[in-house]
């Protein structure tokens, strides 16, 4: 009888270290689907989503980051075009950035879809994130969120910065692989600066977009610069502040489910007379 006890003891806490994380996984999914249908429902739109939070890999829980990258735009390029033509498309973006690839991939779909296009922005849409909510019709953003520069990286490097270093040194001054570096930088500046230019020119005309695609491709700001909201549309773009609720709560359905205690914690005190 204690054998028999112990045994299916045994059985039932193996069954909850393999099985239980992927209940509490498919329940976190359900939930998600669930707000999705809902916002889909109250902003009659088709709404997908773009969220990068640190996720935590097998049962030793060791961390990875996530980025834009060419996963990404091969499902969200599926979704745009399975999305009605005649409806909106509403893209939460939650990202550092990612592959200038893919990134330029999803902007391209999300700016030839033919109804109105919004992208929400609850925390931040940094780089790659702010490309492609630059080819959206509408950026909602958090009064606190922030976009960024969208000057390209090589390796650690900022395109621009390779280029000054060049420029100030002087080229007879550099090896051949620095100035090949510099090369490289010069197009890929300029391949940026093209496609937003092709993004923007349409609805704000050719010099306001060329003026818009080379603020933030020249490296006026570090890479990590945050455009608030403010600036934003100081710079001309079409920005608003109203975030739907449901985002918000979304939000909590992709906290990083760690095993040591959050850094950060709240408690909310109302009261009642």
């Amino acid at each position: 009888m204690t054998t028999g006890l112990g045994s299916l003891l045994w059985l039932i806490f193996m069954f909850y270290i393999l099985l239980g994380p992927q209940f509490k996984f498919a329940q976190l999914i359900a939930s998600r689907k669930g707000l999705l249908s809902s916002l889909s429902k109250k902003r009659n739109s088709t709404v997908i989503t773009l969220i990068h939070r640190q996720e935590s890999m097998g049962f030793l829980g060791m961390p990875f980051y996530k980025f834009i990258n060419i996963e990404d735009s091969e499902e969200i390029l599926r979704a745009i075009r399975k999305a009605p033509k005649d409806k909106p498309i509403d893209l939460i973006i939650h990202t550092p950035g990612g592959l200038v690839l893919a990134a330029t991939q999803i902007a391209k779909a999300l700016h030839d879809h033919p109804a109105e296009t919004r992208v929400i922005v609850p925390h931040y849409a940094m780089s790659g994130g702010t490309l492609i909510s630059l080819s959206a019709d509408k950026i909602i953003m958090d009064p606190h969120a922030v976009l960024g520069p969208v000057d390209p990286q090589l390796g650690q490097n900022p395109a621009p910065s390779i280029v000054r270093a060049v420029e100030q040194k002087g080229v007879d001054k550099v090896d051949d692989q620095t100035l090949i570096l510099a090369d490289v930088a010069k197009k890929s500046i300029h391949q940026v600066q093209k496609f937003i230019y092709e993004l923007l020119k349409d609805r704000f005309g050719e010099e306001k977009a060329k003026k818009l695609s080379e603020t933030l491709t020249e490296g006026r700001w570090t890479h990590d610069y945050p455009i608030t909201v403010e600036e934003a549309k100081e710079l001309g773009l079409n920005v608003e502040t109203d975030v739907p609720d449901e985002v918000y709560m979304l939000m909590d359905l992709y906290t990083q489910p760690v095993r040591q205690r959050g850094t950060v914690e709240f408690v909310s005190f109302t009261d009642k007379k």
